[in-house]
């Protein structure tokens, strides 16, 4: 996607990251880092934690060890401070307010802002980008396709101004056609400044669409580096790729 320069100031640093659901350890020792406008792919297979690891960063989920979010620190934080912080979310599945409108979604992601000027000239960019929700503006978000979900997910979290987003599954269930037209936008976010943690089982649409990739694996990180790197390690390629 991009030759994002890898000295660029560091965003997210994960030290040490331990989580899990009760007395059940899912995540063991996690370190990654994303920096500033980088487009990262954290990649596995089903079941391998990252979904969890997404919860845990969002402050979803307790953890102990070391998040650090733009020089401050998340474990202990509360959901509402991570995401005053600039993280924010699409999740897996999208989880729109189905009976509302596609504008009253895209509102709901700009709660915290308060500048109402701010917030409308927003809106409007988002219907730059995104043709489609302008068109369906007024109609319930439940109502629309799954594709045209998804962009309204997205456009969603972009309402809240992030500098982290974090995208869960992003392909899963869609069209190929769809899932590039999806890609494209994250090439527009990215230039826009925001960094991207693209999470996704579809492991060579993430590395493919990355500067650099984590491959967990039962809620380790197994191997990092750069994306392109990763796609051509032979250990990669034969576990996930089946090439």
């Amino acid at each position: 996607m991009s030759t994002t320069d890898s000295s660029s100031p560091i965003l997210l640093s994960v030290q040490g990251l331990s989580a899990g659901y009760g007395e059940m350890l899912v995540l063991h020792d996690i370190s990654l880092e994303v920096h500033h406008a980088e487009v990262v792919a954290l990649v596995g297979s089903n079941g391998a934690g990252k979904t969890t690891l997404l919860r845990a960063l969002s402050c979803v989920l307790p953890s102990t060890g070391s998040i650090m979010m733009d020089g401050h620190q998340l474990v202990q934080s509360s959901a509402d401070q991570a995401f005053a912080l600039g993280l924010v979310q699409v999740p897996e599945g999208r989880q729109l307010f189905g009976r509302m409108s596609v504008q009253d979604n895209l509102l709901m992601g700009a709660y915290r802002r308060s500048s109402k000027a701010d917030v409308a000239r927003d809106l409007e960019k988002m219907y730059e980008i995104f043709p489609r929700l302008s068109e369906r503006r007024r109609q319930l978000a439940g109502s629309m396709s799954g594709g045209e979900q998804q962009l309204c997910a997205m456009a969603r979290a972009l309402m809240a101004k992030p500098k982290l987003m974090m995208v869960d599954e992003m392909s899963l269930g869609l069209a190929p056609v769809i899932v590039e037209q999806l890609m494209d936008v994250l090439v527009s976010i990215q230039r826009d400044g925001v960094a991207i943690l693209l999470v996704e089982q579809d492991i060579h649409l993430a590395l493919s669409a990355a500067d650099r990739g984590y491959v967990m694996e039962t809620g380790y990180i197994v191997q990092n580096g750069p994306a392109q790197a990763l796609i051509n390690d032979p250990a990669v390629r034969q576990a996930y790729l089946g090439i």
